[in-house]
C-alpha cells in the first residue's frame, strides 16, 4: 500500500482516536489537533510510516509523545523570557454560561488535574491508564527506564490524587472509574 493511501486511511479512520489521545495530553482540542497535525507531517515526510495503517498508527503516537514533550520543554523556557505577563486565555464556550461539550462534568476536572502533571507524567499516566499499557511498553515507547516510568506513574498518581481525592471505595462495591476519554455530548 502506498503511504498517502496508508496516510488517508489512517486519518480517515483513527484521526478522531489520534486526536482523543493528544487531547489528553494537551488539555485543548485545538492543541490536540496541532499535536497529531504535526506528528503526521513527522511521519509521512520522512516516509517513516509502513504500508500497514495499525504500523503508521504506532509511529504518529509516538511522535505525538515526543513533539507534545519536546513542545512543553519551548513554552516553559519562553515563559521564562518574556517580559509580557499574559492573561490565560478564557475556555471557549457554547453559550453565555456553558461549557464546550468536551468539558463537562467530571471531564473538566480531570482534564484541569492533568494539566497540573508535568509532561512525562502526564504522558505515563495516559499511557498506562487509557492505552492500557504495561510499564515495559511505556519504558520503550519513551525510551525510558522502566525505574523512571514507575517513578512517573507514582508521582503522577500522587498529584492526581491531592488533586482529585481518592477514588471511590472498592470495598463498597463501587465501580465508578473516572472515564478519561474525550467525548462529544449532543
Amino acid at each position: 500500500m502506498a503511504w498517502q493511501a496508508v496516510l488517508d486511511e489512517l486519518v480517515r479512520d483513527r484521526g478522531r482516536a489520534l486526536v482523543g489521545h493528544a487531547y489528553l495530553l494537551t488539555g485543548d482540542l485545538r492543541d490536540a489537533e496541532d499535536l497529531v497535525q504535526d506528528a503526521l507531517v513527522k511521519v509521512f515526510a520522512g516516509r517513516r510510516a509502513s504500508g500497514e495503517v495499525a504500523s503508521a498508527e504506532a509511529y504518529v503516537r509516538r511522535a505525538i509523545h515526543t513533539l507534545y514533550i519536546d513542545g512543553f520543554r519551548r513554552r516553559r523556557h519562553w515563559a521564562t523570557i518574556r517580559h509580557l505577563h499574559a492573561a490565560p486565555d478564557a475556555t471557549p464556550t457554547d453559550g453565555p454560561d456553558g461549557p464546550t461539550d468536551l468539558l463537562v462534568g467530571n471531564r473538566l476536572v480531570l482534564a484541569q488535574a492533568l494539566a497540573g502533571l508535568s509532561p512525562r507524567e502526564r504522558t505515563c499516566v495516559v499511557l498506562h491508564h487509557v492505552e492500557d499499557l504495561p510499564v515495559d511498553e511505556i519504558a520503550a515507547l519513551l525510551s525510558l527506564s522502566t525505574g523512571a516510568v514507575k517513578r512517573y506513574l507514582s508521582d503522577g498518581r500522587r498529584a492526581l490524587r491531592e488533586r482529585l481525592g481518592d477514588p471511590p471505595d472498592e470495598a463498597a462495591g463501587s465501580d465508578e472509574r473516572l472515564d478519561l476519554t474525550p467525548r462529544r455530548t449532543r
